[in-house]
């Protein structure tokens, strides 16, 4: 299971890099424009710099609207900026038929522009609250449109998880499903530590977490913490070891 840490800027970028052997990938996003807000074009490239070379960095664009080719544009500045994993939040997509237009746009653009880039199409475990894409099409969505993963976060930053919303036995379709599509799962959400021996079991490929490494646990006072980036990294080897992933198409 690959970690992925998302700082909001620069300075956090430099206590990612301090705990560089404890994660796979840096993640940028702007938290105070939502779930998967997009930051500069210019913080991508500063992330970039400041974070080890063998690194990934990835970026969101954003949660979103049923704009293709505005999102495209997007993907593409994002791609240009440095990133080689963009994730796309699809947040104002109510049906499939508009997430997968949606994607096959940020596809064409990324892929055209860096054809090793990775795209994620990510939906939402609260879906229901916002009116967006049914969490389970989301591996449907990605295979579709030619995505790389699918991933499921929360839209609404207000305490309820990932878990709250999606129970773990559909995360665990999930990621049998995106796995069926020969697609990675990434998983999301106010994920904490002790949630880490179920992510494992269901055969997660990659935790995204904030709060999680944060001091106190805020996502949005908290600053990222090398320590606590390197304790969360000790307690997912530690599960790896006890209980190795149940094969998702099992």
């Amino acid at each position: 299971m690959l970690l992925l840490i998302s700082p909001d800027g620069v300075e956090e970028a430099l206590a990612c890099a301090k705990a560089a052997e404890h994660l796979d990938i840096v993640d940028v996003k702007k938290p105070d424009e939502g779930s998967l807000g997009a930051n500069f074009p210019w913080v991508i490239r500063e992330i970039r710099e400041a974070v080890p070379a063998d690194k990934p960095v990835s970026a969101t664009v954003g949660d979103v609207p049923y704009k293709p080719g505005t999102v495209a544009q997007a993907a593409l500045g994002a791609a240009v900026s440095g990133a080689t994993y963009i994730k796309v939040g699809l947040y104002g997509c109510t049906t499939p038929d508009q997430a997968i237009d949606v994607m096959r746009g940020v596809v064409r653009a990324v892929k055209d522009f860096r054809p090793d880039a990775f795209v994620v199409a990510s939906g939402y475990a609260d879906a229901h609250r916002i009116g967006c894409v049914n969490p389970l099409a989301l591996p449907d969505i990605a295979r579709r449109s030619g995505s790389d993963a699918a991933m499921l976060d929360t839209a609404i930053k207000d305490g309820t998880r990932l878990f709250d919303h999606v129970s773990p036995e559909s995360c665990g379709e999930f990621v049998r499903l995106a796995h069926e599509a020969g697609l990675l799962a990434a998983l999301a959400g106010s994920v904490k530590a002790a949630d880490l021996a179920t992510l494992t079991r269901i055969g997660t490929d990659i935790v995204g977490v904030r709060g999680a490494v944060c001091e106190g646990g805020n996502r949005d006072s908290g600053r990222i913490q090398p320590r606590l980036v390197a304790a969360f990294r000790a307690e997912m080897d530690r599960h790896a070891r006890e209980l190795p992933a149940t094969p998702a198409a099992s």
